[in-house]
């Protein structure tokens, strides 16, 4: 019952609506020549590596291990330097050359960060995540040693997905509570909002995660329309693509959303527990994973980030890790 109650918590934390049935067709599998799994964190034979009499140890002398509590957004530099939203706890996690700390500062001052829910670079300025709960965003220094807020005096309402975009010197907020999307400065002010509630381009129903490609495009899932909406980094409507369904090509809960270095969107779907990916008109290109805990699997995955060298990190939140794959080019195969 308790494991039931805490997959309906999940499901409806932020969005209102039914629950959709999973997708019916295959997917890929280990051997896949598109997607190829790399790693998980945290690395299940490290989790059989520490004994009893270890556990003891560092019970004793006050080491404390560091559990991956509902993963939800994620940030990498690469596979050996990832920043984990470790949303169960309130704590985010620095995942780096095989070694992972939960950041100092969340021990100490801001002990407790109710509903974080987005992080992404802010350049040499360190990492912006947002908390819904608090409505605020907030800027943590490049050694995690250092909070501070970051808007101005704009009042947000539930803040979640959070996108930097360097080529325009620009912030990107999902206001889900809004139902609009707020633009700053880099000093933290406001400088317009896009949008309001409908079905509409440009127009919003619950928008969460954001996403900002190299060219500055921006992609923002509007999970409850159930699909994703292309903007220019001007703010102009590009196109959109999806719908409510439950087959391939549909949306039942999306979340995160990236793009790898051809221009290929990923869309992450919860209740699906897959990934989706699609080309710039919204045309289905391909799709990968289950319900499970295995490789290739995920349970109600949330999050999702994609690296210069086309690394796919996910938050496979209900699992508790980071899956890591990597997509394999043509010239690859």
């Amino acid at each position: 019952m308790k494991l039931l109650i805490l997959i309906m918590v999940y499901s409806f934390a932020w969005l209102p609506g039914g629950q959709v049935s999973g997708l019916t067709t295959q997917n890929a599998m280990a051997e896949d020549p598109f997607i190829r799994y790399v790693a998980t964190l945290p690395s299940p034979a490290g989790k059989e590596k520490a004994g009893f009499f270890e556990n003891i140890y560092n019970f004793i002398a006050g080491n404390e291990s560091v559990v991956y509590n509902s993963p939800v957004t994620v940030l990498a530099s690469g596979t050996q330097d990832i920043w984990i939203v470790n949303q169960g706890d309130g704590t985010i996690l620095h995942h780096l050359d095989g070694k992972t700390d939960r950041l100092p500062v969340f021990r100490k001052k801001y002990s407790s960060f109710p509903s974080l829910v987005g992080i992404c670079s802010f350049g040499r300025a360190g990492i912006l995540f947002t908390d819904s709960r608090l409505n605020e965003v907030y800027v943590l220094s490049i050694d995690g040693r250092q909070v501070r807020q970051f808007n101005d005096a704009s009042t947000l309402s539930r803040p979640t997905g959070v996108a930097f975009s360097e080529t325009r010197g620009e912030i990107w907020v999902a206001e889900t509570g809004s139902h609009r999307i707020s633009v700053f400065n880099t000093e933290g002010k406001r400088i317009k909002t896009i949008g309001l509630r409908g079905r509409g381009p440009l127009e919003f129903n619950f928008p969460t995660y954001i996403w900002i490609d190299r060219a500055g495009r921006v992609y923002i899932v509007d999970s409850m329309n159930f699909r994703v909406q292309i903007l220019s980094g001007e703010g102009d409507f590009i196109g959109s693509f999806g719908k409510a369904g439950d087959v391939t090509g549909t949306f039942a809960r999306p979340r995160g959303v990236a793009t790898d270095s051809q221009g290929n969107i990923y869309v992450v779907d919860a209740l699906f527990n897959t990934v989706q990916i699609f080309d710039i008109s919204g045309r289905l290109l391909y799709y990968f994973g289950t319900q499970g805990r295995g490789e290739y699997q995920f349970w109600m995955p949330s999050g999702i980030f994609i690296d210069k060298n086309d690394f796919i990190y996910i938050a496979d939140t209900y699992n508790s890790r980071i899956q890591v794959y990597q997509l394999i080019k043509n010239d690859q195969r």
